[in-house]
């Protein structure tokens, strides 16, 4: 099976500067195919074994989304009921937030180091839209997911993922955490310019901070629902969609529109890219695990083996991306004169879009121009390279975008601070802030 698989993962992992892959293939609940290469710890020369754990970015929600499902069945929680606590708006419900359609924004946030986190994320817990009525791919809702759970059980997360989840599936190299505690060695993780990342920290544990071995979380794939009554295994399928190919379920993308079904999940973080997919017809899961934040030799390991082993298979039946297509401009040239909503209060800010399509944001005493774009989704997006003025921005957040529509005579939208990407230091934070404006 699989002829050719460690020349094609070498090459991988030389022409994409990545350390190391880890891959295994799951048929019928056993592990048939586990192979590692490269090396998990350059400094020491360690290779990556099929026995090395690597971390797991956003292939945690699938697993935290078994959890919410089977506290669920046990009739801890109810999905269709909120989280607990005070909703200035309509709440979401738990179903809404695993399935990212909760009303929630953008947001991911990472600490390096020891101490309490600088960043107090339930701060960002804002409501943008109405629950239920689009998608917003939100770290944030897992957050609230991973409280309510330690809420309704009296333990930690990582605790009851460990001994409800993982535990009753065999699985005894899985943990949820910032750390991973053994007994396995893991993976060191690596910059894009092959510097060693730190251990992080992060607000939203329940989407980002799993570890697990490939053959392990082929496994997880392909026997989580062991754990589910079978009305609620097959909820965890019934996706809305995403795109042509792609819906995303309760912790899982899933596949329709022709060629098999295919549920999956990809991950990305500071030294992690890592994929998992099912494909339930053929009992049959494949998990490739890299331990760089570069996803260019992940995909293309996960691609070859999933296109060799599944009939039918094409890339597009795993990819998320939600398709917002460029227009034309054709908001008037203008100033406008608004509010950024942060933590901190809110702060004044002007916009002015000048005839050849340049926008200038002011705010603060500071001002930066860029071009504006229109897509089908928003009326003008411009990023400019502008800090917000707030102490969780300037932690690691240096780059300002907007995304504006015209409603009820004026502008509202998002502004996101953020980074792009970790060639020039650690992997940053993205923060989202609700904003409008009226014409001045």
């Amino acid at each position: 099976m699989l002829d050719g698989l460690a020349e094609q993962c070498t090459q991988a992992l030389a022409e994409y500067g990545c350390p190391s892959v880890s891959v295994a293939v799951a048929e019928q609940g056993e592990v048939v195919l586990a192979e590692a290469y490269g090396q998990a710890d350059t400094a020491t020369g360690r290779p990556a074994t099929p026995g090395t754990v690597y971390g797991l970015a956003s292939v945690t929600k699938p697993i935290t989304a078994t959890a919410v499902c089977l506290a669920a069945d046990q009739g801890l929680l109810d999905l269709d009921a909120p989280p607990a606590g005070d909703h200035r708006k309509n709440p979401p419900t738990l179903r809404q937030l695993l399935c990212h359609r909760g009303g929630l924004g953008a947001h991911y946030d990472f600490h390096y180091g020891g101490g309490d986190r600088p960043i107090d994320a339930t701060r960002y817990e804002v409501q943008y839209r109405e629950p239920g009525t689009g998608f917003e791919y939100a770290n944030l809702g897992y957050a609230l997911l991973g409280r309510e759970l330690e809420a309704v059980t009296g333990q930690d997360l990582g605790g009851f993922v460990r001994e409800r989840v993982f535990e009753p599936l065999g699985l005894t190299r899985c943990r949820l955490g910032p750390r991973y505690p053994g007994p396995a060695p893991s993976a060191v993780r690596y910059t894009v310019d092959g510097r060693v990342c730190p251990p992080c920290d992060t607000s939203h544990p329940g989407a980002s901070l799993g570890w697990a071995t490939a053959g392990e979380l082929a496994l997880f794939a392909q026997t989580y629902h062991r754990l589910l009554k079978p009305g609620t295994a097959a909820a965890v399928l019934r996706a809305e969609p995403l795109n042509a190919r792609l819906g995303y379920g309760l912790g899982w993308c899933v596949s329709h529109g022709g060629g098999p079904v295919v549920q999956s999940h990809g991950g990305g973080m500071g030294g992690v890219a890592a994929m998992v997919a099912a494909v339930p017809a053929q009992q049959l899961s494949v998990a490739v695990l890299t331990n760089s934040t570069r996803k260019a030799a992940r995909d293309a390991v996960f691609h070859r083996i999933m296109a060799e082993l599944v009939p039918g298979y094409r890339a597009e039946l795993v990819d998320p991306a939600v398709p917002d297509p460029e227009r034309p401009l054709e908001l008037p040239a203008g100033s406008w004169a608004g509010t950024v909503g942060t933590p901190e209060g809110e702060l004044p800010v002007t916009l002015r879009l000048a005839a050849d399509g340049r926008v200038e944001l002011r705010l603060a005493g500071r001002g930066a121009t860029a071009p504006a774009t229109a897509s089908a989704a928003w009326d003008l997006r411009a990023a400019f390279a502008l800090q917000l003025p707030t102490a969780d921005a300037r932690i690691n957040s240096p780059l300002l975008s907007v995304a504006l529509r015209r409603e009820a005579g004026g502008l509202t939208g998002v502004a996101c601070a953020w980074k792009a990407g970790d060639g020039d230091g650690l992997l940053g934070n993205y923060l989202s802030h609700p904003c409008r404006f009226t014409p001045c």
